[in-house]
């Protein structure tokens, strides 16, 4: 028999009663359970919001740390900003970009591998929709892409080297000016970042901001700075050597290419239709020294323009400077600056700069640049003032050497003149009664003759016979001293009417050189003639330019007979009195073409002359030599013939015991512009 089954459980309702009465019993007590729990967990968000708070506040204040120590060091400061950003925001990678006004360059990255970098670098961003750097750039906001999977207008290819899915791109603004882009990403998961990540973001943009604006100014006022020393370094040159430009476009070449980074700088001057060589500062030597005044190269077209030529790439622009082209293939330039040097709108030359990389010059270092082009016309200016006025004082000089001579040749002239109007009086007074004194000299001599013949016939004895002979020979000696000291006279008295005169005969031109060589070989010949042991050196000296002159021929051989022959007296003179047997007497001739003039130079290694006498030996009957052997006229002669009729000058050089050097210099037409003048 089966038993039957009990329970021990209560009706159901009975249970339902029971268990809403424990219900309600224990309800305040999980209450408080979930109150404790929520608690906890608000603590705890609390604590990580304050947590990450105070990390934000750490990176924040090392980033403006960072910003005050390394002012002029903008990678030091991205590379922290791109640091502190991937830690902070739990991102993968961060790269910071700037904008040089045309694209978007990677200039810091944090913990991406090399070879992306690098491509990176290779693939600079343009503003547009491509991209979340594009589009912050572009629409100068901060853009977030939850998944570029997702985003339809997402094509930067980086996206296929990379598995990137959330990106977010926070402009860095300067007010509305773009400085650069700052971008991080997480990459193969979808995770956007919480709106205070995005916002620390931004704040890490702005201090990039401060960072850039601060180095500009920075570089800005240290760039102020140089060019400020520059210009006042060049400006101390330019007031030290004045008169040596050489110096100062060094100096400029040398600043201008280290304020502009250049490569090198060159200074070019215009000298007709060419530019030569002014100046350079580089570590190549220029490989020629002249270049054509041409539009088809650079600094060519500066200065035939007259306005700044600048060149971004010239292998590029090869079409329109195909010579410039060509120079920059052959030395490796690119880029290049060339500013002319304007003196009252007119080029006078060029200051040109340099880079082998293609990278412009900035509108500072243009205005820097013009700046010293400026300076070195300054100094070419003063340069060229400075040897006009010196040219101009030596112009004054020389008229007033040439006035002084004037009036000194005027004075002798009038001296000469007077003393030639007395002399020509004298000499005809002299002549005739010298003329009666010489003929019946002579006369009496040949009745002398006659009265020996006569005597001869006559009967006497020996003792009245020797004294007729006696007679008759002391008669026949004082008619021959008579007869020689007449002809003496006469002499005298013809070179007194020769000084007398303007001149005589024809003027025409003759041969320098010939007209010289034909006087030493007559002086020589005579001089030799009258002393058999005579010996002396000839010396000979011609230019071959030396050329033509219009003289008188005749009277101007005299000139120079009487000074080689005065030269020839004064060297056997001192060999007599010296008697020293290693004494070699020398003469020399020489001839020297002065363009419009000549110069002919008689030295001679004689007595010389004596410094009180010096300035008396051209004036008429002064003469040293002993008494019998001079008229004291040939060298007054000399400077009538040199001075009065042919316009020129006589310079003399002497050393006593040593040497003697007259110099004779004729204009080339002196003959007939003489006679022009006395014409007119």
């Amino acid at each position: 028999m089966r038993r039957r089954r009990t329970s021990s459980r209560k009706p159901a309702k009975a249970r339902q009663a029971t268990k809403a009465k424990r219900g309600a019993a224990s309800e305040p007590a999980r209450n408080r359970r979930v109150s404790a729990l929520t608690e906890d967990t608000e603590v705890a968000r609390l604590a990580h919001e304050l947590a990450e708070a105070r990390e934000q506040q750490t990176a924040t204040s090392e980033i403006l740390e960072v910003i005050s120590r390394s002012a002029f060091d903008l990678k030091v400061v991205f590379e922290t900003v791109a640091e502190s950003s991937v830690r902070l925001c739990g991102a993968n990678r961060a790269f910071i970009y700037r904008f040089d006004g045309e694209l978007l360059r990677l200039a810091a990255a944090f913990n991406a591998p090399q070879k992306l970098q690098e491509w990176l670098e290779q693939k600079p961003i343009r503003a547009g929709r491509q991209g979340a750097a594009a589009r912050a750039a572009l629409e100068r906001r901060t853009i977030h892409i939850p998944d570029v999977l997702a985003d339809p207008e997402y094509s930067w290819g980086v996206k296929d080297v990379e598995a990137i899915r959330t990106v977010l791109a926070v402009p860095i603004l300067k007010g509305d000016e773009l400085l650069g882009v700052m971008i991080i990403y997480r990459l193969e998961e979808v995770r956007p970042f919480a709106n205070h990540q995005i916002a620390l973001v931004e704040t890490f943009a702005d201090q990039a901001a401060i960072a850039i604006e601060n180095t500009r100014l920075l570089n800005e006022l240290r760039e102020s700075l140089q060019r400020q020393t520059a210009t006042a370094d060049v400006l101390k040159v330019i007031s030290r050597s004045t008169f040596e430009l050489t110096a100062v476009l060094n100096t400029l070449v040398e600043s201008a290419t280290r304020l502009c980074d250049a490569f090198d700088a060159v200074i070019l001057l215009r000298e007709g239709n060419s530019l030569v060589f002014g100046a350079h500062h580089g570590p190549i030597a220029l490989d020629f020294v002249e270049w054509p005044l041409t539009r088809a190269w650079t600094a060519g077209r500066s200065v035939v323009d007259g306005k700044p030529v600048h060149v971004l790439d010239l292998a590029a622009e090869g079409a329109e400077f195909p010579e410039g082209q060509a120079i920059a293939l052959r030395q490796g330039f690119r880029t290049i600056l060339s500013v002319p040097l304007l003196r009252a709108n007119e080029a006078i030359g060029c200051l040109a700069i340099r880079r082998t990389e293609v990278r412009p010059f900035s509108d500072k270092q243009i205005e820097l640049v013009t700046t010293f082009a400026d300076q070195a016309v300054i100094a070419i200016e003063n340069v060229r003032l400075f040897e006009a006025e010196l040219q101009r004082t030596r112009e004054l000089a020389q008229s007033l050497e040439d006035l002084r001579m004037a009036q000194d040749r005027l004075v002798q002239t009038q001296k000469l003149a007077s003393l030639g109007q007395l002399t020509a009086g004298i000499a005809h007074e002299i002549k005739n009664p010298l003329n009666f004194v010489n003929n019946f000299s002579a006369l009496s001599g040949e009745l002398v003759d006659e009265l020996r013949e006569v005597l001869a016939q006559v009967s006497a004895d020996e003792q009245a016979r020797t004294q007729i002979e006696e007679i008759t020979d002391t008669l026949r000696g004082n008619l021959d001293k008579i007869d020689q000291h007449g002809k003496r006279a006469d002499s005298i008295v013809k070179s007194m009417l020769l000084h007398s005169r303007e001149g005589s005969g024809e003027h025409h031109l003759v041969n320098v050189n010939a007209l010289v060589e034909e006087s030493l070989n007559l002086a020589y010949h005579g001089a030799r003639a009258e002393k058999q042991n005579f010996d002396i050196t000839l010396e000979r000296s011609f230019d071959a330019d030396a050329g033509e002159v219009d003289v008188f021929p005749q009277e101007i051989t005299r000139a120079l007979l009487n000074l080689i022959s005065n030269g020839l007296y004064a060297v056997t003179r001192r060999k007599e009195q010296a008697g020293d047997r290693d004494y070699q007497p020398t003469l020399r001739a020489s001839t020297r073409s002065l363009g419009d003039r000549v110069e002919i130079v008689i030295r001679d290694n004689g007595m010389g002359i004596a410094p009180e006498i010096k300035d008396k030996i051209f004036h008429p009957f002064f003469t040293t030599k002993p008494a019998g052997q001079g008229t004291g006229l040939g060298l007054s002669i000399t400077y009538d013939v040199v001075v009065k009729q042919h316009a020129g000058s006589i310079e003399v050089e002497t050393q006593p015991g040593m040497f003697t050097e007259l110099r004779i210099n004729l204009p080339r037409g002196a003959a007939s512009s003489r006679r022009s003048e006395q014409r007119a």
